[in-house]
């Protein structure tokens, strides 16, 4: 049986249906390839990202939206608000936002997004400083916190910080009742990796005062914070004065400064009330005026010249000028080679002189006037500072004698006292030699315990035992209007009457080995030949040991600004 006719048409329409099938499946194949791989692209970038994300993470957080509110200071930058002391901030400013420059005390990190710093303003004013950081990154990011945190001791830093309570008293914090939220902190000069003296050795009492070689390096005494006293050692005298910056920015050093400034003005505001005129007298001088051989001498163009021992001639020059009165405060220079805690080859002296118009117990008088004037001055101005020195070096109060009850002892009373009631080794001292130290203070103490009193003067010094310019006393040549003033049993000034009767004096320059035609004698001897100059006498005070006996410290190295000894010349 033969099969049906094929329809052309129909045979010619059924080949190109199977071409598009084909073209179909091929098409969605590629589709899908081309999907996969835009996928694997998609979550390559994903991971990219993610990755970036970590790292971004693990180096500090987001981007930093704080940048501007720290860092190293530059000249642009500017902190635009109120600047308040530590000593005067109060209730009046809280919530406020202030600004403060201070040195960091201390700094440590609490977790990751807190750091707490001690900053210092001057002194031993300290404040707690806290950082945290914002939850949107600004005005405090972490990674503002984590530089905080990192500051190096003793940086100075510019804050700018919103005045806050505590949640308790800041017990490490001189100023306890506030603390001070930082927004703001920028580094104006960065202290060292470690320091070679902390603030917690330096605030210590001095372990030796044995001061070697200045230019020896000294060791490293270990970097704490000030409120770590229990942990920190003391360090060497040797020490403290090759780091000055550290020594002297010790709070109980900066409380000494204090007490030896405030002395200097009470005994200016005394004598300025009773009519005294202050001059200035020179430490470059032609000779060895006083005849000793303690001086030093330096080349002077073709000649040579000395530094001053005293300010004792101009003093008499200024009397003999027609004033009543006079002082000078200034530099005094002794060629002793002492090396001993009450000695310095360089100190300050507070020198005055007055006309004597009936006896010479009127200069006694006017200087017992301005030694209770500056002593109970300090009782009231430096009330502080004195209680912190003594939380540093322990001392009992000095004690001062009632008003008219001020103990003048004869050289010859002290002596006796010694004799009778003294030590062993000082029952036969003599009326004719001068004191030693340990007799000195060992009078001291018998004072103290019979009369109430650490400050007394003995009068009547032995004539062997006074220079040249000291007059004798008209009853007894032995002895002489000569006097003594002493703090704890030290001396602390030494004076008397002087000779104003050239023929007197020129006796009592031989009666001494001294030719009165000497260089600087001669000169000396001629101011009273030139004029008739009155009566007149006076002292000299070493200010370095009236603040080292007042505050009983160990050495009167620890109360000069930069003292000079026979082994030290620097700084």
């Amino acid at each position: 049986m033969s099969e049906p006719p094929v329809d052309p048409a129909q045979a010619a329409g059924s080949a190109p249906a199977d071409g598009e099938a084909a073209q179909s499946k091929k098409g969605a194949k590629k589709a899908e390839a081309k999907a996969k791989k835009e996928a694997e692209k998609a979550r390559k970038a994903a991971e990219r990202e993610a990755a970036a994300a970590a790292q971004k993470a693990a180096s500090g957080g987001n981007e930093d939206l704080a940048k501007e509110n720290y860092g190293d200071i530059t000249p642009t930058t500017k902190v635009d608000t109120d600047k308040v002391q530590l000593k005067k901030l109060g209730e009046e400013h809280l919530g406020k936002t202030i600004k403060l420059r201070a040195w960091i005390q201390n700094a440590r990190m609490q977790g990751a997004k807190m750091a707490f710093v001690e900053l210092r303003e001057e002194r031993n004013w300290t404040i707690q400083g806290v950082m945290a950081a914002s939850a949107e990154g600004k005005p405090v990011s972490k990674q503002m916190v984590k530089w905080v945190g990192a500051l190096r001791l003793e940086s100075f830093v510019l804050v700018e910080a919103t005045v806050q309570k505590p949640l308790e008293p800041v017990k490490s914090c001189k100023v306890s009742d506030y603390e001070l939220h930082l927004t703001k902190c920028y580094l104006i000069a960065s202290g060292p990796e470690v320091l070679p003296l902390g603030l917690n050795a330096a605030n210590r009492a001095i372990a030796s005062f044995e001061d070697e070689d200045p230019s020896a390096p000294t060791e490293a005494v270990e970097n704490l914070s000030i409120t770590e006293s229990a942990a920190a050692p003391s360090a060497s005298l040797s020490t403290h004065l090759n780091n000055p910056a550290m020594h002297k920015r010790a709070p109980v050093q900066q409380a000494i400064a204090d007490v030896r400034m405030t002395v200097r003005k009470l005994f200016a505001e005394y004598l300025d009330s009773k009519d005294f005129v202050q001059f200035e007298a020179p430490c470059l001088i032609g000779a060895a005026s006083e005849g000793g051989a303690n001086v030093f001498s330096l080349p002077y163009f073709e000649k040579q010249a000395f530094l001053a021992q005293s300010p004792q001639f101009y003093k008499q020059i200024e009397i003999a000028g027609g004033r009543k009165r006079v002082y000078c405060i200034g530099p005094v220079f002794r060629a002793e080679n002492s090396n001993t805690p009450r000695h310095m080859t360089e100190f300050t002296g507070l020198d005055l002189e007055m006309e004597i118009e009936d006896d010479y117990h009127e200069v006694i008088t006017m200087i017992e006037g301005v030694m209770l004037y500056i002593f109970r001055g300090l009782q009231e101005r430096c009330k502080e500072q004195i209680d912190l020195i003594r939380a540093i070096y322990p001392s009992d109060d000095f004690l001062l004698p009632e008003p008219g009850k001020e103990v003048r002892l004869t050289f010859a009373e002290g002596q006796k006292l010694l004799r009778e009631e003294g030590p062993e080794e000082f029952r036969h001292v003599s009326d004719d030699e001068d004191m030693s130290t340990p007799q000195e203070k060992a009078l001291g103490a018998l004072v103290r315990k019979k009369y109430g009193t650490d400050f007394y003067v003995l009068d009547k010094f032995p004539e062997g035992a006074r220079p040249f310019y000291t007059i004798e006393d008209p009853a007894n040549p032995k002895v002489t209007n000569a006097y003594d003033f002493f703090m704890r049993g030290q001396e602390i000034l030494s004076g008397g009457q002087r000779i104003h009767v050239p023929e007197l004096l020129e006796a009592r320059l031989r009666k001494k080995g001294i030719d009165p035609a000497s260089p600087g004698i001669r000169e000396y001897v001629d101011v009273f030949r030139s004029a008739g100059v009155p009566p007149h006498g006076g002292g000299g005070i070493g200010l370095d040991r009236v603040v080292a006996w007042y505050l009983n410290l160990p050495s009167v190295h620890l109360t000069s600004y930069y003292p000079r000894t026979p082994k030290r010349l620097a700084p």
